[in-house]
């Protein structure tokens, strides 16, 4: 029973629903809540935010972009609620902080929470119900350091625990939190103000190497203990074209890759000229013994498909945000994943309203895909904060 709820859960946690085509290989992971968009602002542009202008919620995109920040302090709360069709109490969280405290660097640090609901447990129909909360958590910290005037990298170590397990009965049993650790690599570009011939501009350019670590164990059975972090490389850019003072029009495309080795094809292993559950078995048994690190290399060229299946595991947003005096927002993007590995697509809208130190981000998600997003018809909330001395960019 323990074994099927966490299985349960751990499909319901997973950040978009997953396609059932015929010879698709979608790659899954442990904790998929780090990879749902916890801020409105990049929500808003697909999920795009790896090269785009510092912000307060740098820190799950690209912490690098925090040297480059105006502001002195920065304080975020983030609010974005999770498959509203079939529930109303599953969702996800976000507190961050950042502190830029001289010219060249900046620390961060912050709470992610992904609550999956209460679920109700009884031996027996009749007897009374004793309520679990199943949840996953991620606390970050993180430093960024200007190598120069217009680069800046940065490193984020990250606690993880997810506590999906059901105790085998409703008055106790091992329900211990699965914990591991995972760090990031990110660097950020942010070129001088250019002047063109109608508009002045700028160049964006990042990378991050996210979610880095050992893989994640639940139990002693081995179909369960060998759970990949969802380690991804991120790449983008992005061109910011400057009208005037007031005006503002940033663009953006972000690539980005799940360094994770992809599902193996179940082939005879056992000579006995039939595929079947056997044969299954040792394919998942030599999946689970790649290790973590191992498994960032292999996952470059391990696609049974060759290169051209390589490239359909490469996800690609756009985005584009518009300011007006840089108090009004408004936001569009479009996400894109190869039907054989996801088929997540959708488009994004979102606005923001910032007045004096505060500022408020809203995004809404249109799904462009047969398969269905959790997040589709949902509105996502952040509110931050910016306060302290102002920074020059240069």
């Amino acid at each position: 029973m323990k074994k099927i709820v966490l299985i349960a859960l751990c499909l319901l946690g997973v950040q978009f629903a997953k396609a059932q085509v015929t010879d698709s290989r979608v790659i899954t992971t442990a904790v998929p809540f780090l990879t749902i968009a916890a801020d409105a602002r990049a929500a808003g542009m697909a999920d795009n935010g790896v090269a785009t202008s510092s912000d307060v919620y740098s820190q799950q995109w690209n912490p690098a972009k925090y040297a480059f920040a105006l502001k002195e302090h920065g304080l975020s709360f983030s609010y974005t609620p999770y498959l509203t069709d079939i529930a109303n109490d599953i969702s996800l969280g976000q507190v961050t902080y950042y502190n830029r405290f001289n010219e060249r660097s900046a620390f961060a640090g912050s709470l992610r929470y992904f609550g999956l609901g209460d679920i109700e447990l009884r031996q027996n129909p009749d007897d009374p119900a004793v309520v679990r909360s199943p949840n996953e958590l991620a606390v970050d910290l993180s430093y960024s350091l200007k190598l120069d005037e217009q680069f800046s990298m940065a490193i984020a170590g990250r606690f993880i625990s997810s506590n999906l397990k059901i105790p085998e009965s409703a008055g106790g049993g091992d329900a211990s939190a699965a914990t591991t650790f995972a760090f990031d690599v990110a660097g950020f570009y942010q070129s001088e103000e250019i002047a063109f011939s109608d508009f002045n501009g700028r160049w964006r350019a990042g990378f991050n190497f996210q979610n880095l670590g050992p893989k994640l164990s639940y139990d002693n059975d081995p179909e369960m203990s060998a759970n990949f972090l969802p380690s991804t490389m991120k790449l983008g850019g992005g061109f910011d074209f400057i009208f005037d003072e007031y005006n503002k029009l940033g663009v953006n495309l972000e690539l980005a890759k799940l360094l994770v080795p992809t599902p193996k094809e179940v082939t005879d292993r056992n000579g006995d000229g039939n595929i079947n559950a056997d044969d299954q078995a040792i394919v998942n048994e030599e999946y689970n013994d790649i290790g973590w690190v191992s498994g960032i290399f292999k996952s470059f060229g391990d696609a049974p498909g060759g290169f051209s299946e390589e490239l359909k595991e490469v996800t690609y947003s756009v985005g584009a945000e518009y300011s007006y005096q840089d108090a009004f927002m408004f936001r569009l993007g479009y996400f894109n994943e190869n039907e054989l590995k996801g088929a997540r697509k959708f488009f994004s809208l979102g606005a923001g309203f910032r007045y004096t130190v505060v500022k408020i981000d809203v995004s809404y998600l249109f799904s462009a895909s047969q398969v269905r997003n959790p997040l589709e018809n949902t509105l996502r909330f952040s509110l931050s904060f910016n306060f302290g001395d102002d920074w020059d960019e240069y």
